[in-house]
């Protein structure tokens, strides 16, 4: 009688535990489009939990109005100038299309110069193999194919403005909540997984480190590099200024090349075209200033918070992006993060062991 109750108990909770899976799947496929949306708005949360904590302080107690108050900071300060910084940009990239349909910026301007003023380089290219006139064809390929690729991009983003209002509104919305019941919910979760309190609390203690580390910390080298790199370029008169900015803040979320995949190739064609007082500026601006920001910030902000091989960060913000888009050079070094704890936890509680 006992044997048999054992078994139908365990039946009973494999059954159980069966159906918490099946139900758990369908509502993460259930709201799948949104879980990019609610992993930032907990990002959001644990960057700006701080500043909810000292309102709360201040406001006695009152988690809706502090939360209220620290959703209203992140709107102004960083979800206004995002609108505004995307839509400066979305023009840019228009009228940048629209100056190489026209032939007013040429890519061919660069061989133009070669030709015109380097035969020597010309007659030595062709001895080496290298054909101007397929470097020209080449070229002109591939800046139709980016330039069009940009301007569909900003056609779309024209386009599904009202799917980004969307997906911003229900950041904030989610933020809100996460802010004033983000305790509630991380004890939930550690009372309910059944993996021991102190292994969860450390993963979720991780968790928000390494997302603070690399969100806080990437984003402030991204912004100073990119910010320094437009302002050199508006100054030294490049076209499309304010687009070769964002490319170097997009660039400089990669721990490897960064903004330097721009200003380089700048300073080269400066060169080309015999502008080298730009070119030198591009050079000593790019090495000393640029480059010093990344190599003082980077390690400073991100490195010693995330506490993991400059390799690991490396491969887990590639493989970050080339899965999740712009989102994972916050995911990948977060998931990277987890994946060493774990490994360091079972090692502690279950390694050496004999059997």
């Amino acid at each position: 009688m006992e044997r048999d109750r054992s078994i139908i108990s365990q039946v009973n909770s494999n059954l159980f535990f069966i159906v918490v899976a099946l139900t758990t799947l369908a509502f993460f496929k259930l709201i799948a489009p949104f879980l990019l949306t609610c992993f930032w708005a907990a990002v959001l949360a644990i960057i700006f939990f701080n500043v909810y904590r000292r309102y709360r302080i201040q406001l006695r107690g009152n988690d809706s109005l502090a939360a209220a108050i620290t959703t209203l900071i992140v709107v102004l300060f960083v979800i206004v100038p995002i609108g505004l910084l995307g839509i400066a940009l979305v023009n840019q990239i228009i009228t940048f299309y629209g100056s190489i349909e026209a032939g007013t910026i040429s890519p061919n301007m660069i061989f133009d110069y070669i030709d015109s003023n380097h035969p020597r380089l010309v007659v030595w290219l062709s001895d080496v193999g290298i054909s101007l006139t397929e470097l020209r064809e080449s070229l002109n390929t591939a800046v139709t194919e980016a330039g069009q690729y940009a301007a569909n991009w900003a056609i779309g983003f024209g386009g599904s403005l009202l799917n980004t209002f969307i997906q911003f509104t229900l950041v904030i919305y989610l933020l809100y909540f996460f802010l004033v019941d983000g305790w509630k919910i991380e004890r939930a979760l550690v009372n309910t997984i059944p993996m021991g309190d102190i292994r969860e609390r450390v993963l979720f203690r991780r968790f928000a480190q390494v997302a603070r580390a690399t969100l806080k910390g990437t984003l402030i080298v991204a912004f100073v590099q990119g910010a320094i790199g437009g302002v050199l370029f508006a100054v030294l008169g490049i076209p499309a200024a304010l687009l070769w900015a964002v490319a170097m803040m997009l660039l400089a979320l990669l721990p490897v090349g960064g903004s330097a995949i721009v200003w380089v190739p700048a300073a080269i064609i400066m060169f080309i075209q015999g502008h080298v007082a730009s070119g030198i500026i591009i050079v000593v601006v790019g090495t000393l200033i640029i480059g010093l920001v990344d190599n003082l910030l980077r390690p400073l902000l991100v490195g010693r918070d995330t506490q993991m091989p400059d390799y690991v960060v490396l491969i887990s913000t590639l493989g970050g992006i080339a899965m999740f888009g712009l989102s994972g050079f916050v995911i990948g070094p977060t998931v990277a993060a987890l994946f060493i704890t774990v490994w360091e936890m079972m090692g502690r509680d279950y390694g050496g062991r004999v059997r």
